[in-house]
């Protein structure tokens, strides 16, 4: 992602503390976009879940929530005092520069080859288990077939098991 760093190295500068929140989850976007520049960032989800940690420079935050139009999936807080690049108005400046948005297509692709394919390995582990694991078909079709509508809601209408 460093060539992302000199598609941006003209946008203005944030730094922020260890613990300080970059996004917050549930909260509709400020349109900003921030890109890593140095540090370590945190994605948390429903609170206190860590998703994922984010240290490669050119790494990019606040791209799901401006696209789609929904508040943020998932909260971001930097984990080390960290630098970022902040685009304060992502929709302008994806339009203005088809490099970046390349870019981030390219990281959106990526992350769903990777969760269908853990999805798809998870199933094949687990073919003929427990009725739970089923569910598995349900969210692969989901990922490869759902409707292009703009009303889809995160989540799942299945009912969580108990005892988990």
């Amino acid at each position: 992602m460093a060539g992302v760093l000199e598609i941006c190295a003209e946008l203005p500068e944030r730094t922020f503390a260890p613990g300080e929140i970059l996004v917050r989850e549930g909260v509709p976007s400020s349109h900003e976009i921030y890109i890593l520049a140095s540090g370590a960032l945190e994605v948390v989800k429903d609170g206190d879940v860590s998703i994922s940690t984010l240290t490669d420079p050119g790494a990019v935050v606040g791209e799901m929530s401006l696209l789609l139009g929904v508040p943020h999936t998932a909260s971001v807080r930097a984990l080390e005092p960290s630098r970022c690049l902040v685009a304060a108005d992502g929709n302008a400046f994806l339009r203005e520069n088809p490099a970046f948005v390349l870019a981030v297509a390219r990281l959106l692709a990526r992350r769903l080859m990777l969760a269908t394919t853990y999805l798809a390995d998870i199933k094949r582990q687990y073919e003929g288990a427990d009725a739970s694991l089923a569910m598995l078909d349900q969210v692969l079709e989901t990922f490869l077939h759902h409707p292009h509508d703009d009303d889809c809601e995160p989540g799942s209408d299945r009912e969580r098991e108990p005892n988990l």
